[in-house]
């Protein structure tokens, strides 16, 4: 027998002995380096091969020899990990017989509610709700609803650009701006629910977010005294069948005439109370007829057609329904305080 084939043999034994002695996959691993690695005894045979004739002979007994010792190796590596395996997953087992977690069936967020309401009591009225993107382009928030590039009005509004061409909405008059883009001068009669942000200061009543709903209607002959039927009926629904409605002359970009929005206190029927701070009435939102130059910005004949907007803060209009005293409440995924608000406001 040729001389390699017995050093062969002798290291085949060596490394099947070490093998039946591995306890763990460091050992295993410590075996690969001493057997297969680049200078591993296995591999250093690979020298002796200059020394036969029959280099065929001598290369298939190697390569016998090699899968041999990796094969053990492996089969044991494999064995190793799934006992490893098997021991973390008893660790970690879970009782699927155990009860699961009670949920709790809670109440809806007076933010949310109020929005639905609102929806309500304008859908009845033939209006459509239509939303639109949170971040939109500045020929939507801004230049399409008269407020060119130089308006005072955008420092007012303390806008979060993105780049200088893109913004976090200020108002939902972007989502009204685009409805008017599609409508291709035709009338429309809708409300644009959604949240609006501007750059401000996080006290008890303001919020760098905020919600708002902006109603348009525009079409032939519409008139201020159709505005103002809409708002008190509104706020019949909203508030109190009592509710009663006067205009205070204001100044908006968007509209003229612009009118600030008084309903009379449904707390004190107008007697003076600290909701309405003795006045007897309640500031809720602003309006007014629709610009002419928002007409013509947006394909319509102001000759031919008239209009009027209305926009009301959605967190106002909740906090005044349920006497919430901060803002942030709304955002605190508090149930406690979403449950003390749930109820119905009676008149």
């Amino acid at each position: 027998m040729e001389e390699y084939l017995v050093e062969f043999k002798q290291i085949e034994e060596e490394a099947l002995k070490d093998i039946e002695n591995v306890k763990t996959l460091e050992d295993v691993d410590q075996n690969f380096i001493k057997y297969l690695s680049k200078k591993g005894k296995v591999s250093l045979l690979m020298n002796k091969i200059r020394e036969v004739q029959d280099k065929k002979k001598f290369g298939e007994a190697y390569n016998e020899l090699r899968k041999t010792v990796e094969n053990k190796l492996n089969e044991l590596k494999a064995k190793l990990e799934k006992e490893k395996l098997d021991e973390e997953l008893k660790k970690e087992i879970i009782d699927i017989t155990l009860p699961g977690n009670h949920l709790v069936s809670t109440n809806v967020n007076p933010f949310y509610k109020i929005i639905e309401e609102i929806e309500n009591i304008f859908v009845n009225m033939g209006y459509t709700v239509e939303s639109g993107p949170e971040v939109v382009k500045d020929k939507y928030n801004f230049e399409l609803v008269n407020i060119p590039f130089d308006h005072p009005a955008r420092d007012m509004q303390d806008s979060l650009f993105i780049d200088e061409t893109t913004l976090l909405r200020t108002h939902t008059s972007a989502i009204q701006a685009m409805v008017m883009e599609k409508s291709n001068g035709k009338p429309i009669k809708i409300i644009c629910p959604g949240k609006v942000y501007r750059r401000d200061d996080d006290d008890m009543t303001h919020s760098h977010q905020f919600g708002q709903i902006e109603g348009l209607v525009i079409d032939k002959n519409i008139k201020l005294s159709d505005l103002k039927g809409t708002l008190e009926l509104f706020a019949k629904s909203m508030f109190s069948k009592d509710s009663k409605v006067r205009f205070r002359s204001s100044f908006f970009p968007f509209t003229e005439p612009s009118v600030e929005v008084d309903i009379s206190c449904f707390k004190c029927k107008g007697k003076g109370c600290p909701t309405c701070k003795g006045t007897g009435w309640i500031e809720i939102l602003g309006a007014g007829m629709v610009h002419p130059n928002v007409l013509k910005l947006n394909g319509y004949d102001p000759e031919v057609y008239s209009g009027f907007a209305f926009g009301v803060g959605i967190e106002r209009v909740a906090m005044l329904r349920y006497g919430i005293d901060d803002i942030r409440r709304f955002y605190s995924n508090d149930i406690k305080v979403i449950d003390e608000f749930n109820k119905k406001v009676e008149d």
